[in-house]
């Protein structure tokens, strides 16, 4: 019975770190977005971190300086385009980031979005709705 206790407990101990390195790779893939990349056009570096739990990216470069004109609030119209949040409240769910947000100073639109990483390509699609209803754009990771 003794032994059996023991058995019990090892199995116990064994299965928890096992579940808990799991839980740890699966954020290890997930935080593996982070990072810098070029936009499409390459006019602008975006980087993409981690804050309270989910995934956003602002523009930390632009080739050309410019405010936020298109902006349907006045009173962001004045702001540089430079520093804008323009990817907010990604969550990693079984390889995508998902339920987020795409600002477009272009346009001044702002779409639903979700992404995916393939190797130091961000695939992010932007769309109205439903995701058939989109545009999907390339990130080039900056090494």
């Amino acid at each position: 019975m003794k032994h059996f206790k023991l058995r019990l407990r090892l199995t116990a101990f064994f299965l928890s770190v096992a579940v808990a390195g799991f839980a740890q790779s699966k954020q290890l893939q997930a935080d593996s977005v982070t990072g810098l990349y070029w936009s499409p056009g390459k006019n602008a570096k975006i980087e993409i971190y981690k804050k309270a739990g989910k995934y956003y990216g602002k523009s930390v470069w632009v080739a050309v300086a410019a405010k936020d004109i298109k902006n349907p609030d006045k009173t962001l119209q004045s702001r540089e385009v430079r520093g804008i949040e323009l990817l907010a409240n990604f969550t990693f769910k079984d390889g995508s980031y998902t339920n987020g947000t795409i600002y477009d100073p272009e346009s001044g639109k702002t779409y639903d979005c979700k992404m995916r990483l393939n190797g130091d390509n961000l695939t992010v699609r932007g769309y109205i709705g439903i995701s058939l209803f989109g545009r999907t754009e390339n990130f080039q990771r900056i090494k």
